[in-house]
């Protein structure tokens, strides 16, 4: 690629606005689109990546360099992109919206990393015959937006070959029994979904597609991650100066073992 074909990318680039606070290879930083300090959560679940990357495959670059990892629902291709750098020889975004897809190619042309892809496409409708298996399947910030949130579980398991990591929103939860059917059957509730209406906000860049949204609590999310296949799941603890929806345990990064 040129120096000129760069210069051109990078002023394409911060011609619009951004969801992340992209720092790109001359030092300079892309602007962004919120006035809140958004960029705190994307940081806090960076490190919490980082650190469990670390934990569950090696510290070194150069180990990782056979390894492949799926980011689904990446936005604008922060995590994608952190992830290459990272050393991941393989690293596929996928995404609903054609511009965050746009956005995210333009991203990986600047840099210009190598075995870094976007696409667009329907997370209910992955086929992991067709995608095969990653290392790693990303869903950070995605979960809570889905009305089926079941469905995509499933889908990250059948497209996981190691390990998934997902940050989500949690609700409260619901314990104790329900009669189910008869008062002769009583069943124990396993956590709660709650239901959220985002019907009003579906043309926005962050949230639901459909507008009905259905919230896992905790006991909830790690209990449906097992029964869909994965072998073990723990919450990863937050760091003491995270941003505050993780530290006060209003979201939740939780790790999925195959």
């Amino acid at each position: 690629m040129s120096k000129q074909t760069d210069k051109g990318l990078v002023e394409q680039a911060k011609a619009k606005e951004w969801f992340y606070t992209y720092e790109l290879p001359d030092g300079s930083t892309l602007p962004t689109y919120h006035g809140l300090n958004i960029q705190a959560i994307h940081d806090t679940r960076w490190r919490m990546l980082r650190d469990c990357l670390d934990e569950r495959f090696g510290p070194a670059e150069a180990d990782r360099a056979r390894l492949s990892a799926l980011d689904l629902a990446c936005h604008q291709g922060w995590f994608a992109v952190k992830l290459a750098q990272a050393g991941f020889g393989r690293v596929q975004g996928i995404d609903a919206r054609a511009g965050h897809v746009a956005d995210s190619r333009l991203i990986a042309e600047i840099h210009g990393l190598d075995g870094l892809s976007f696409s667009q496409r329907d997370i209910h409708a992955l086929d992991a015959g067709e995608l095969g298996q990653f290392d790693l399947v990303l869903m950070l910030g995605l979960l809570y937006h889905l009305e089926n949130p079941v469905g995509a579980l499933r889908a990250c398991r059948a497209l996981c070959r190691k390990l998934c990591l997902i940050e989500t929103q949690v609700v409260p939860g619901i314990s104790g029994y329900v009669d189910y059917g008869s008062y002769e059957f009583v069943r124990p509730l396993k956590g709660s979904f709650g239901i959220i209406d985002e019907t009003e906000e579906t043309h926005g860049p962050e949230a639901s597609l459909t507008g009905i949204c259905l919230v896992p609590s905790l006991e909830a999310l790690l209990w449906t991650l097992q029964k869909v296949g994965f072998s073990r799941v723990s919450v990863l603890p937050p760091p003491a100066d995270a941003y505050e929806q993780l530290r006060h345990h209003k979201r939740v990064m939780v790790a999925a073992q195959v």
